[in-house]
């Protein structure tokens, strides 16, 4: 499996005209890095309150299933990434209200969970799995890395 590549100049490549260069990574690398991709989906990326999750995610997935509709794969990787970073952000200020793990003297902060946030993160966590689990991504995902690395 092909590393995300950090080198490329991504301000200047469209990954919709140069799939070629889109490499999945692992978990959420480059999520805000490939155009035009993060430029349609981070508008609807929110998870400060449920609704606001149920409504993000909602669009989200249904933007990954647009992308599917196309045959675009890397539009579906991205909206899955922006779903798993849904989740994990939402968790981490369902853990700790700043959303820092660390103080400034690297000492572990105490946990505070926040419900609210808590339900935002499983919110998005659902959506997460059912594009990550899709057969068609798991096909479409397989034969990009076979092709492209």
């Amino acid at each position: 499996m092909g590393d995300f590549d950090y080198s490329l100049d991504y301000s200047n490549i469209n990954f919709r005209d140069q799939p070629e260069l889109y490499r999945v990574g692992r978990g959420e690398q480059g999520v805000l890095l490939v155009e035009p991709y993060k430029s349609e989906i981070l508008p609807n990326w929110r998870f400060k309150t449920p609704d606001l999750a149920e409504q993000s995610a909602a669009a989200i997935y249904e933007m990954f299933l647009a992308y599917k509709a196309a045959g675009d794969f890397v539009g579906m990787d991205m909206a899955r990434k922006f779903l798993q970073m849904g989740w994990t952000r939402a968790r981490r200020y369902a853990n700790r209200r700043s959303g820092r793990k660390y103080g400034p003297d690297g000492e572990l902060l105490p946990r505070e969970e926040d419900p609210v946030k808590a339900e935002s993160a499983c919110i998005f966590y659902d959506a997460y799995v059912r594009a990550r689990s899709d057969p068609d991504y798991q096909q479409m995902k397989r034969e990009h890395q076979q092709k492209y690395g």
